[in-house]
């Protein structure tokens, strides 16, 4: 494993460039699946989730080329089981995607459980049921999840009890190859879910709804290679805008769609950070940072919980007292209790509150990455504070953000990534 020391206090300025979605790259992936000929994605992310989501199309068969540095061309003319690597399937949890895709294309689907961020907290289990009412037998032995449509799946009108992202799109790659009409309601409506709808469509499918919470979609025959180029990640956007106002630089980041940005920007504005969005473009200067009272992560276009662990970050250099509420994930911040150690004077009142009074002049120290999100977060902290800081398993945090230490050092970090 390797960590990443950081020579913190200094302020960051100038411009970066966003990578292509992750959370749109992993789905679209995953639905080549559904068809024999080539498809070819464009603007895909240089970072390890994508890296792992790719050798498992390969264990099961697909060829795949890189074209360039962030383009893809993948054939899975013929598929070679149904059981995808379970070791790879430890790494990530977006594998639970192949279930609806290896459903759709061979009629049976065997995975190991999905690893990736807390999987013991994090479960399937409305991946499981949209998929039973497509008609698929599941089967839970312990070691894993089985599922057999033997005869095909049929399309069907179904509820999600929860607006999972994951299984809003495990749902979508199922249908698309399901006979007759699906109707996906309580559909998660998150920019990533309208990109794999516009995949499938060029695919061939008919998708209406994408975006709102009621999405059907028809399989109107033999689905086909398609093209497509994936926005720019809004949460990288959000990420690297907080990096900037934490550490009081002035900092350009280009890449994302300013309405997908727009639940972010609007809670970073509410705090105080002078910022200017436009086209493709969010612009941070330095600010003086102001306590939000309370945020509460919410479902889209509510503020994103993946970025809940950097503004936490923000809040213990704000002015004032800041609430954050995430509801929609236990133990996210948990990993934050580390900022007490830095000299943050924050209070965890359960797994889903925390509370932040600032601002707190932080201090270097040895820290533990837990997720993606909260590793950048624990990467912000580390940047703003007093002297040196470790982040140990950087690699945790490298699964979504690519280039870490090159593109940190261009902003004018000191940060130096050893084994």
């Amino acid at each position: 494993m390797a960590h990443l020391v950081i020579e913190g206090g200094r302020r960051l300025n100038g411009r970066i460039s966003v990578e292509g979605n992750k959370n749109a790259a992993l789905p679209i992936l995953a639905a080549c699946l559904l068809t024999a000929e080539t498809c070819e994605i464009r603007n895909v992310p240089h970072i390890r989730d994508v890296a792992v989501m790719v050798e498992l199309l390969r264990s099961l068969g697909a060829e795949i080329d890189q074209i360039d540095e962030t383009t893809w061309r993948v054939t899975c003319r013929d598929i070679r089981g149904a059981e995808p690597d379970a070791a790879l399937v430890g790494r990530l949890r977006g594998s639970v995607l192949l279930l609806g895709a290896l459903l759709g294309r061979v009629g049976r689907a065997n995975l190991a459980p999905p690893g990736g961020d807390f999987p013991a907290r994090r479960t399937i289990t409305t991946h499981l049921h949209a998929l039973a009412a497509l008609g698929a037998r599941v089967v839970d032995d312990g070691a894993g999840h089985r599922l057999e449509a033997p005869d095909g799946l049929t399309g069907a009108s179904l509820y999600l009890v929860e607006a999972s992202v994951t299984g809003t799109e495990t749902a979508l790659l199922a249908a698309a190859m399901a006979s007759g009409r699906t109707e996906i309601r309580h559909a998660a409506c998150e920019p990533h879910v309208v990109e794999l709808c516009e995949f499938l469509a060029a695919m061939g499918a008919e998708v209406r709804g994408a975006g709102t919470s009621t999405i059907s979609i028809v399989n109107t025959g033999a689905l086909h290679g398609a093209v497509h180029t994936l926005r720019g990640d809004y949460i990288e956007a959000g990420s690297w805008a907080v990096v900037g106002a934490v550490t009081g630089g002035e900092l350009e980041v280009v890449g994302a769609e300013p309405h997908d940005l727009e639940p972010i920007a609007a809670v970073l504005a509410q705090m105080g950070v002078d910022l200017r969005l436009d086209h493709l473009s969010l612009t941070v200067r330095p600010s003086a940072l102001v306590g939000a009272r309370r945020i509460t992560t919410g479902l889209w276009p509510g503020f994103p919980s993946d970025i809940v662990s950097l503004v936490t970050v923000l809040a213990t250099q704000a002015r004032g007292r800041t609430l954050l509420h995430d509801w929609m994930y236990e133990l996210r911040l948990f990993a934050l209790e580390q900022l007490s150690s830095m000299r943050a004077d924050l209070f965890l009142c359960d797994p889903h509150r925390i509370i932040v009074t600032g601002p707190t002049r932080l201090r270097g120290r040895v820290l533990d990455s837990r997720d993606i999100r909260s590793g950048m977060a624990l990467v912000a902290a580390a940047l703003a504070a007093d002297g040196e800081s470790t982040v140990l398993e950087i690699e945790t945090v490298e699964r979504g953000y690519g280039g870490l230490v090159e593109r940190l050092t261009s902003l004018g970090a000191q940060v130096e990534r050893r084994e």
